[in-house]
């Protein structure tokens, strides 16, 4: 295992506001950042935003405004939503950046070196929606005779000078890639249409555009800008230090651990990207996963039917890490998923403050209350009292497999499952009673219960960072010490140590007529 982690969203389109979908995939993946620091990985995480072709063009145009002008303001709405959320990326790029300019221009030139590039013409069609060519057979009708892509997006027939990637020298090296242990396009069933598209035969792919110019000058050859997709792929070798390959961070970094994407654009990720890359001498992501789509109550989310759920919107109404949680858990990841008011409010209250929260807040309580406010000192253990630790103690391998496979549904599963049977040791070991009649045992209940409940608030940290860290402030545990170096028995709670007054961690909420939630 590399001591590394290169994670990527893809970078956002900037022809519109960001909406839960573009929330969804960058929490994935910062989770999975904060999951990979705290268990002492070097890590690099980037999100950005994607800001040339046509669509960006007309989009500009329709707003009265020059392209740079109108993606300077789109790409901040990202910046904010990534503020908005806490997400932790370490690098935001823009395509319009001049450190983006230069390493896509090198990497054409290294394509056209290694004989990979030549000039042609193209004819066919185009739907600029989804910036993508697509063959006869994958259209059908629409309305007024329109051609429609497998997206729903209006096709329009292109015929243009163009140059031309050699795609189709790469069908065999691609497959081979696919095969590779373990495979580096996941979730399975992805993987299936993946091979089964490149199976089916590969044509030479367009990567030049001379009927606009919003984009990245060809180099010698400024008539024709670089395809979006060349363009927007590269970002990821960009920001890791490209083309300086002998760059510190370049060779720390990459290739990338993994390309978290939606489904929809699978196809540019895990077929032309690596042939892109390999074809340039570099080598290809390690993996790349494609999660699926929420819909709303559901109905399909989209501008037209008016449903489209703003974050923002969601974060003001529930909270921060109910959202995170709720987005995570509801659904196994890579599925399509449905969203609902009342979905969210059953984990919040089910999850959150049932579970996770009303553990917590029992047990420093009854510390709080019934020994002065400090860590108790434990006496012997029971075999109650290790079967609860070694519950404890075993879930960061747990964790590890689960987040090595996006599994995020899995990982929160197994946390919770160590939630309830912390919570059944305190039902039946009732250190209420044992206050009376054996307070030496209750101090030991109380000691195990509140390590444990440790243990689990830094697990926690990557899904809910805000409520873990109140947590561990209410352990009194150092910032030194919240990482996973620390689940060991040496960095057990001491006992002695004063803890503040706890708080509760999750609110309840009551649903109400419309649908919506209130604070209870």
């Amino acid at each position: 295992m590399r001591d590394s982690y290169y994670i990527t969203t893809p970078i956002y389109y900037v022809n519109d506001s960001p909406h839960v979908g573009h929330a969804y995939t960058t929490l994935a993946c910062d989770v999975l950042a904060r999951f990979m620091r705290l268990d002492g990985r070097k890590v690099k995480f980037l999100t950005g935003t994607d800001e040339h072709g046509q669509k960006i063009e007309k989009s500009a145009r329709a707003a009265g405004m020059e392209p740079q002008e109108f993606t300077d303001k789109v790409s901040q709405n990202f910046r904010d939503l990534a503020k908005a959320m806490d997400f932790s990326n370490d690098d935001f790029i823009r395509t319009t950046e001049a450190r983006h300019v230069r390493s896509c221009q090198a990497l054409w030139r290294r394509l056209k070196e290694n004989d990979q590039i030549y000039l042609g013409g193209y004819a066919g069609w185009y739907a600029v929606a989804d910036e993508a060519f697509y063959d006869e057979d994958e259209l059908t009708p629409g309305p007024g005779g329109k051609k429609i892509a497998p997206s729903g997006a209006e096709c329009e027939w292109v015929e243009e000078p163009s140059y031309f990637f050699k795609l189709s020298e790469w069908q065999d090296r691609l497959l081979a890639y696919y095969d590779r242990t373990p495979c580096p396009v996941a979730p399975e069933t992805r993987r299936n249409e993946v091979v089964s598209f490149v199976k089916s035969g590969l044509k030479d792919l367009s990567v030049s555009r001379t009927t606009f110019k919003w984009g990245i000058p060809v180099p010698d050859d400024p008539a024709h800008v670089m395809y979006v997709w060349l363009d927007a792929l590269t970002n990821y070798i960009t920001a890791a230090g490209y083309p300086d390959v002998d760059s510190a961070d370049y060779r720390t970094f990459w290739p990338a651990s993994l390309h978290m994407v939606g489904k929809d654009i699978l196809r540019f990720h895990a077929v032309y990207w690596p042939a892109f890359l390999m074809a340039a001498g570099l080598e290809p992501p390690q993996r790349v996963f494609a999660h699926g789509w929420w819909t709303n109550e559901g109905q399909k989310i989209s501008k037209r039917l008016g449903n489209v759920i703003d974050p923002h919107d969601l974060v003001a109404k529930y909270g921060l890490d109910q959202v995170r949680y709720f987005l995570l858990r509801e659904v196994p990841f890579g599925n399509d998923g449905d969203f609902s008011h009342r979905a969210i409010v059953n984990r919040i209250n089910g999850d959150l403050a049932n579970g996770f929260g009303n553990l917590a807040q029992r047990v420093l309580k009854m510390i709080n209350s019934s020994c002065d406010g400090k860590v108790p000192q434990p006496g012997s253990l029971t075999l109650e009292d290790d079967a609860l630790l070694a519950t404890a103690r075993g879930l960061l391998d747990s964790l590890r497999k689960d987040i090595a496979q996006q599994a995020f549904h899995k990982a929160l599963d197994a946390l919770w499952q160590a939630i309830g049977a912390g919570d059944r040791y305190v039902n039946e070991q009732t250190p209420w009673s044992l206050k009376k009649t054996d307070p030496a045992r209750m101090n030991t209940v109380l000691y195990v219960a509140a390590d444990v409940v440790r243990h689990l608030a830094i697990l926690a940290q990557p899904f809910v960072p805000h409520a873990s860290a109140r947590l561990l402030d209410f352990l009194a545990v150092p910032g030194d010490r919240r990482t996973f170096a620390a689940l060991g028995t040496a960095d057990m709670l001491r006992p002695g140590t004063a803890l503040p007054a706890p708080e509760g961690l999750f609110p309840r909420y009551i649903e109400i007529a419309e649908g919506a939630a209130g604070r209870s």
